[in-house]
C-alpha cells in the first residue's frame, strides 16, 4: 500500500533563520515549496545573503526553492505613502500584505492549495496582523487556503534559533527594510 502524498504548500520565507523551525515542522504534513519574496530587503548584498542562506537550507531539506524576481516591481509603490512611518506601523502591514499576496498569487499559478509564511516565528512581528492578512488574501482566492500557523508558539522561536546555530546561518541584525 502506498503512503498518501502530502499536499503541497507555498511557504513564504524571509530568511533561513526564520525558515528553520517552520520548514522543518511543515515537512511532516506538507510538501513545502519555499518562496523567497522580499523586495523590501536592502542593500542588494544583504538581500543576496539572505536569499542564498534560505536557498541552501531549502535544498538541503529536499525542498523546491523559488525566488520571486519580479516582486520589486510594485513594492516601492505599495509602501511609498508610508515610507516615513516607524517600523511596526502601517508601512509594515502594507509590506507584509504585499509579500503574502505575491505568495498567494504564486500558489494559485502553481495550483497549490495552501500557503503560509515564516514571519510569525519572530517575536518582533505581529502574528495577529500577519495571520489576519493571510486569511484575508485566502478569502479573495477560491480554492486557496492560508495555513494560520503562529510559529513562535510552543517554543518555536527558540527552536528556530537552535536550528540557525546548528546550521551556522547568517543572522541579520535588522528587518532588512530599505526604508526603516
Amino acid at each position: 500500500m502506498r503512503a498518501p502524498e502530502r499536499p503541497a504548500l507555498v511557504l513564504h520565507a524571509c530568511c533561513a533563520v526564520c525558515a528553520g523551525y517552520p520548514l522543518a515542522r511543515l515537512r511532516d504534513e506538507y510538501e513545502p515549496l519555499v518562496f523567497f519574496s522580499n523586495p523590501n530587503i536592502a542593500p542588494r548584498a544583504e538581500y543576496e545573503r539572505r536569499r542564498d542562506e534560505c536557498w541552501r537550507y531549502a535544498l538541503a531539506l529536499g525542498c523546491v526553492f523559488v525566488e520571486d524576481a519580479a516582486a520589486g516591481d510594485g513594492w516601492e509603490q505599495a509602501v511609498g505613502e508610508w515610507a516615513d512611518e516607524p517600523e511596526g506601523g502601517r508601512r509594515c502591514a502594507v509590506c507584509i500584505r504585499y509579500r503574502l499576496a505575491r505568495a498567494a498569487a504564486f500558489a494559485r499559478e502553481r495550483g497549490v492549495g495552501f500557503f503560509t509564511t515564516t514571519l510569525t516565528v519572530s517575536p518582533h512581528k505581529n502574528s495577529v496582523l500577519i495571520l489576519g492578512l493571510g486569511a484575508e488574501l485566502a478569502g479573495e482566492s477560491p480554492g486557496l487556503a492560508f495555513l494560520p500557523e503562529n510559529f513562535k508558539k510552543q517554543g518555536g522561536f527558540e527552536k528556530t534559533m537552535a536550528i540557525a546555530r546548528e546550521w551556522g546561518f547568517y543572522r541579520q541584525s535588522y528587518c532588512g527594510c530599505r526604508v526603516s
